[in-house]
Order: structure tokens, then C-alpha cells, then sequence
């Protein structure tokens, strides 16, 4: 009877599930994966760091809505990619972190790069365990991929110790997962329950809709902008950690002052809704939608007697269960809408004018306003960063954004783009991040070149940290900066010698040539932009 090892099992699933771009960096422990995805339909893409691999994962996990998958080795491969896990925690992304591990056999034994992988993982993920037993390896996966995706989606550690992965089986013997095994059923909004949130909606004057990360997608978007025009009733989304002074949402501030009943969408009651509390007005009651019985528990405990409502269902089926039994009903509060499109969408009428006073310098409004020239509606852009992702995300305008998240995480931006290439052959994918940021993981570049998954990065090159340089300036005075001063380092140069594309631009006018040329090399193109160091917009009315 035909025999397969633990790793074959593993492949055939991943198979089987049609996850088949795996995003990964090799060792030891992982080596059997490695033999067993010869001659299979898997496609590796193998990077030159470990958190590289969760964040392409991650890329790949928000822009499909399927689970991303990351392969790295036991020990110290492990530990270098789950703080990469933070960052998709964060952003609700559905993706699975396949570690290897040291031999069952080993444990307790100071066995070969012997970590408590799990207890590791298990603050930044969903889900974290170790398999056990070769013949239940393939549902494993499975199980895997199911937390992955269910109720509010996000990372999943799986690790796979080297022995399960090398032992062998009687195929007879394999438990192998049916398609069910890969899927929960959706947890709905109940249509008694979805009256009573109208019905509240409806009485309320200058009501507002808090959207939780999992819809910062062209998809969500899109379902977002369908309660809008159903309902009648503001909605964003909070997925930065920048919380009311969210760069992409404007005025946003003043909005939330004057709101008088909020429907959390999925959104936790958290640090960047300053848990329910000021500028909320003290009567400001809530209705809070959530996945998870423990999140909505929050939400009781924060507002008491102001949760005006609460309940446990997915954000997407209940958003559609509103839209559908809304259709028709309540009234129209389509002042109140403008007024607060108005706020999200303000923007200073003096920044097209806005202009370096240093030479051979750009503002970062600069950059971004001939930045938006080249996004077509189905280019990607990946902001990371601090003050001049802030100025993009602020100014730029597309449906297919993904940001560094509500965990504040910064270095994503380079594996990201890669990854979104994987998804996307076709159109252009463009990552902003400052020249701190870039430092991260700028070796990625030549996984890009070697994978040819071209992107333009444009990095604002101020030499220095800048968050961090005006925190300082701001908390202890400007004559205490210290420590976050970086060099003029030529990172297109860089680009260059890692077999990409490079640019270098010192004057507005040679900003769009550059772009152009970029595009055109289809290769990883790093565009260095030395930019004015400013902190990033705050709009107020």
C-alpha cells in the first residue's frame, strides 16, 4: 500500500484547498515541505527574511480574502516572523504561519532550536498549536485555514514538527479533510435583530457607521458605500492608529464630536474609537456588531447602559443583512451625509500649492499629488510608515489601499507589494514609505527581481525618523531631539545593485519621468525622493 510522508500530506492539502503560492524561506526543519512540493502545483516564493513571509502572506490573505501561507524553519526562523503576525492581527487578515519544529521526540530535551513556538505565537494570533500526529496532519491545515477565515478573520500559527513531517503513513491510514473541514458556517445578523438596529438608527439624528479593517478592501468599500446610499448614514472605516487624526478620513474628528449613536461594524471598542469615551459626546450611545462574544463584552463594559445594543454576527453578512432589510425604509438624513462626506473628504484648498523651502527638496504634498496621476482604478498602493505614508494616505485616493494597520507596525510595505504582484500580475502596485522604513526589509527587492514581481516603491527620504523625531519635539521640546537622524543614503542605488530599478529625484518636475521610467522597467523600481521633514497633516475645522 502507497506510503506518504507528513510534509506530502501537508502539500496535497494546501493542494486541494487551492492554496498553492507559498511564501517562504528555508531551514531545516522545513526541508521535507520543501521535497514534497516538487512536481506539485505549489509555487514557492522564497525571501530573504522570515517576517517577509507573513507580511506577503498578508498581502496576499487581505487582497484575496483567503488565507495567505507562510513556511518557515523551527527556532529562531519561527521567532523572526511571528512580530510580523502583529500587524495582520491587526488588520484582520485571513493567513497561516506553517512553522517547522523541533522532533516530538526532542521536547523538554534541549532539542535543536528548541523554542515554545506556540506560546510564542498565540498573543499575535488567532490560533496557535502543534501537530502532533502524521496521519491528522492534512487537518491540521484545515483546521488552520478554517480559524483563519471564520468570524473576524486573521493569523493562524500552525507548527509543524520535523518528525511529523518526515514519518510515514498508509495512505488508508491519512484522515484527509473535506471541503467542510475548511469552512465555518457564517454567524448572520438575525432580521429581528436588524429591525431594532434600524429602528435605532433611524431615531437617531447624526448616527455614524464604524467599520472595522476586514472591509478596508475595494470590496468592503463597496459595501460600505451601499449602507450609505441605503441608509442614509455616514460610514468609515478605522483601520489606522492614528485613531480621530486618521490622515485618510479628514475632519474626522469633528464628525465624531457631533455624532449622537454609533454602530461599531465589527469594530472593537478600542484605543482608536478612545474606547467610546471623549470626543464622543457624553450621551452618545452605541450598537455594537461583533464576531466575537469577548470584543462585545468590551463594549458592555466601556458604556454600560450607553450600549444601546448589542449582538454577535460577522461583519460582512450582517452589513448585507442592514442593506437588505433597510432598503426602503426610515428616513432620509441625506444632510447629514453631506455634512459628513464634507469632513472625511476636506482637504486644505492651499496644499496644491504647497512647496519645499528647502532646495533640491519636495514637500511631501508634492509627491503625492503627481503620485495620483498614475493610480488607475485597480492599482494597488501599500502605505507604510510614519509622516509621509501619512501625507499619501491623506492625499492619495484608490480602492485597493492596504496600510501598516491599527497596530502602528511600520516595514511592511516592500514584502507587501511583492505579494500583492502574486495576486495581481496585471496592474501597477505602488508602495510609499519613508527612508526608515525602506530599511526594514530593502533586501526584499531582490526577492522581487529574482520572483520578477515588479513594483514602483517611492521612498521620501528625510533622514531621520520623523515620527518619532516630532513625538520628541513635541513631548520634551525642540532643543531635546536626539537619536533619530538617519544619512542621505542613495536607496535607489541600492535598488540597483539588487538587480532592480533606481531612481533619484531632487525637483518636482523629474518626479513623473521618473514614475514613467519605472513603470516601464518592469522590475522593482525604488524611486528616492529627498523630501522636506514635516510632520504629518492634522486637519481641524
Amino acid at each position: 500500500m502507497p506510503k506518504l510522508r507528513g510534509a506530502d500530506i501537508v502539500v496535497r492539502t494546501l493542494e486541494n484547498a487551492g492554496l498553492t503560492d507559498i511564501f517562504t524561506l528555508s531551514g531545516n526543519h522545513i526541508m521535507s515541505l520543501f521535497d514534497a512540493a516538487i512536481d506539485s502545483k505549489l509555487t514557492l516564493f522564497h525571501v530573504r527574511h522570515e517576517a517577509a513571509t507573513v507580511h506577503m502572506a498578508d498581502s496576499y490573505g487581505r487582497l484575496t480574502g483567503r488565507p495567505g501561507i507562510a513556511w518557515v524553519t523551527g527556532g529562531p526562523g519561527h521567532a523572526n516572523a511571528v512580530g510580523a503576525l502583529f500587524t495582520a492581527l491587526g488588520q484582520e487578515t485571513p493567513m497561516i504561519l506553517m512553522s517547522g519544529h523541533t522532533e516530538t521526540d526532542q521536547l523538554g530535551r534541549g532539542g535543536f532550536q528548541e523554542l515554545r513556538q506556540v506560546d510564542m505565537a498565540a498573543p499575535v494570533c488567532k490560533a496557535a498549536w502543534m501537530a502532533t500526529d502524521t496521519a491528522t496532519v492534512g487537518m491540521d491545515v484545515a483546521k488552520a485555514v478554517r480559524i483563519a477565515t471564520a468570524g473576524r478573520p486573521g493569523p493562524v500559527a500552525l507548527s509543524l514538527p520535523s518528525d511529523v513531517l518526515d514519518a510515514t503513513v498508509d495512505e488508508a491510514d491519512i484522515a484527509w479533510p473535506t471541503a467542510a473541514d475548511f469552512t465555518a458556517e457564517p454567524v448572520p445578523l438575525s432580521d429581528a435583530a436588524a429591525d431594532a438596529i434600524l429602528s435605532l438608527l433611524a431615531d437617531a439624528k447624526h448616527p455614524l457607521v464604524i467599520a472595522a479593517p476586514v472591509l478596508a478592501t475595494a470590496a468592503g468599500r463597496t459595501l460600505l458605500r451601499r449602507i450609505e446610499s441605503t441608509l442614509h448614514i455616514p460610514a468609515c472605516i478605522s483601520e489606522g492608529p492614528r485613531s480621530f487624526n486618521d490622515a485618510s478620513l479628514g475632519a474626522y474628528l469633528e464628525v465624531a464630536k457631533k455624532a449622537d449613536l454609533v454602530l461599531l461594524l465589527g469594530k472593537a471598542m478600542d484605543f482608536t474609537v478612545k474606547f467610546g469615551g471623549a470626543p464622543f459626546a457624553p450621551d452618545c450611545r452605541f450598537i455594537a456588531i461583533d464576531p466575537d462574544g469577548a470584543i462585545l463584552n468590551r463594549a458592555v463594559e466601556n458604556k454600560g447602559k450607553l450600549l444601546a445594543f448589542g449582538c454577535v454576527a460577522d461583519t460582512v453578512p450582517a452589513a448585507r443583512t442592514l442593506i437588505a432589510r433597510g432598503t426602503g425604509r426610515g428616513p432620509s438624513n441625506e444632510a447629514w451625509l453631506r455634512e459628513a462626506h464634507a469632513c472625511f473628504y476636506d482637504r486644505p484648498a492651499d496644499w496644491k500649492d504647497l512647496r519645499s523651502a528647502t532646495p533640491d527638496k519636495l514637500h511631501p504634498a508634492q509627491v503625492f499629488q503627481t503620485l495620483q496621476r498614475f493610480l488607475t482604478p485597480d492599482s494597488i498602493l501599500i502605505a507604510d510608515g510614519g509622516e509621509f505614508s501619512q501625507w499619501g494616505q491623506s492625499i492619495l485616493r484608490n480602492e485597493r489601499r492596504m496600510i501598516n494597520g491599527v497596530t502602528g507596525s511600520i516595514g511592511s510595505s516592500l514584502p507587501m507589494a511583492a505579494g500583492a504582484r502574486v495576486v495581481d500580475p496585471k496592474n501597477p502596485v505602488f508602495a510609499v514609505l519613508g527612508d526608515g522604513t525602506f530599511g526594514f526589509h530593502m533586501a526584499e527587492v531582490e526577492t522581487a527581481v529574482r520572483c520578477n514581481l515588479p513594483f514602483v516603491a517611492i521612498v521620501g527620504t528625510d533622514c531621520r525618523w520623523n515620527a518619532e523625531y516630532n513625538l520628541q519635539v513635541r513631548d520634551y521640546g525642540p532643543n531635546r531631539t536626539f537619536g533619530c537622524e538617519l544619512n542621505a543614503t542613495r536607496y535607489d542605488l541600492v535598488a540597483e545593485a539588487l538587480g532592480g530599478h533606481g531612481e533619484l529625484v531632487t525637483k518636482i518636475e523629474d518626479l513623473g519621468p521618473a514614475i514613467e521610467r519605472s513603470l516601464a522597467s518592469e522590475k522593482p523600481a525604488v524611486i528616492n525622493v529627498m523630501i522636506e521633514s514635516i510632520p504629518s497633516p492634522v486637519i481641524r475645522r
